[in-house]
């Protein structure tokens, strides 16, 4: 009887431990994501974001890693101070490179933001209130960041942005919205 006893308390023990494992795990996962919809409103929200600049971001526990492409150094400077604010970040490595300033490429910028958003398919991206497709210069080699609805509205935006003048390249990092829609 004893030890009939000794194992239904281990067990009980055990199941308790998993318990509390499974609930503090949740509790992780619940920081991640408020951490990540944090991160991405404080970042989207900065006043001199255009689309010229590009923000991404990691979070790996209370570290949050910024990586991108930005115009000038007093947008990484204002990444960085509004992510380091945040509850739970404890670090921010921020790793944003400063493009150098060209006015050959402030030229193709203007010229490839004219050729994606003229186009009727994608006219509609550019009223938005925070353009999801971003155009990065570096060197006349453009590169296509952010999101599009569906794989035509991805390939229109690189057919469009080759078609300048003056681009060496087109690197199309475009992501599609939902691809199991953009199949069908």
């Amino acid at each position: 009887m004893k030890r009939i006893l000794h194992w239904v308390v281990a067990l009980a023990f055990a199941a308790g431990t998993v318990l509390a494992g499974a609930q503090e795990n949740q509790g992780d996962q619940r920081m991640q994501q408020r951490l990540y919809k944090e991160v991405r409103h404080e970042l989207v929200m900065l006043p001199q974001l255009s689309i010229f600049d590009n923000l991404a971001y990691k979070i790996d526990g209370s570290t949050v890693t910024l990586y991108g492409q930005v115009r000038n150094a007093v947008l990484k400077d204002e990444a960085q101070d509004a992510v380091k604010h945040i509850e739970g970040v404890e670090k921010v490595n921020n790793q944003i490179e400063i493009l150098p300033p060209s006015p050959n490429d402030d030229q193709i910028r203007r010229q490839v933001a004219r050729a994606i958003f003229n186009d009727p398919r994608l006219f509609e991206y550019a009223i938005q209130s925070q353009p999801p497709i971003h155009i990065i210069v570096k060197s006349g080699h453009v590169s296509l960041e952010g999101v599009v609805r569906d794989e035509g509205d991805r390939n229109v935006a690189g057919i469009r942005a080759n078609g300048v003048p003056g681009v060496f390249s087109v690197q199309n990092n475009l992501q599609v919205e939902n691809p199991r829609q953009a199949k069908k």
